[in-house]
């Protein structure tokens, strides 16, 4: 690749990586409108799915949000009652994120989302599943040299 080429926008990773990763929200979206949520409230319920609770540090780790984006969001997520916060009794800094019944009812509700995602991408599974390992090497790669 010459030079010139360097700075054409299409050659830059971080362009394909934000259009990608807009592309695959916009995909997401109408099947989280029906569950009435958005995209980074389904990630959240992605982790305490697995997990049934966290708090709000470990929540900001997994999801790489800060706490800035992240508590108004669960303020808005505990007034849809998908989960309680409540502070910790040992260390008052300390807010326990819980799922709730609501929360884990659109469990269920989602489990299709995988399938029909797929459906929709025009990718095969095992592609989508390389891709992913590709993007989490980029991400510790890059981590580990920020």
């Amino acid at each position: 690749m010459s030079s010139n080429e360097f700075l054409k926008l299409e050659n830059q990773l971080c362009f394909s990586l934000y259009a990608s990763s807009r592309a695959i929200t916009r995909m997401y979206r109408p099947f989280l409108e029906e569950l009435g949520i958005t995209y980074p409230q389904y990630l959240v319920l992605l982790v305490l799915w697995d997990h049934k609770e966290s708090t709000v540090k470990e929540l900001s780790e997994k999801l790489d949000l800060d706490s800035g984006t992240l508590t108004p969001m669960l303020k808005r997520m505990e007034a849809q009652q998908l989960i309680q916060r409540q502070r910790s009794t040992e260390d008052e800094r300390i807010v326990i994120i819980r799922i709730t019944d609501a929360g884990l009812a659109l469990y269920e509700k989602a489990m299709c989302i995988p399938q029909a995602l797929l459906a929709t991408s025009g990718l095969s599974l095992e592609e989508i599943h390389k891709f992913n390992e590709q993007l989490k090497r980029i991400i510790n790669s890059v981590n580990a040299h920020t």
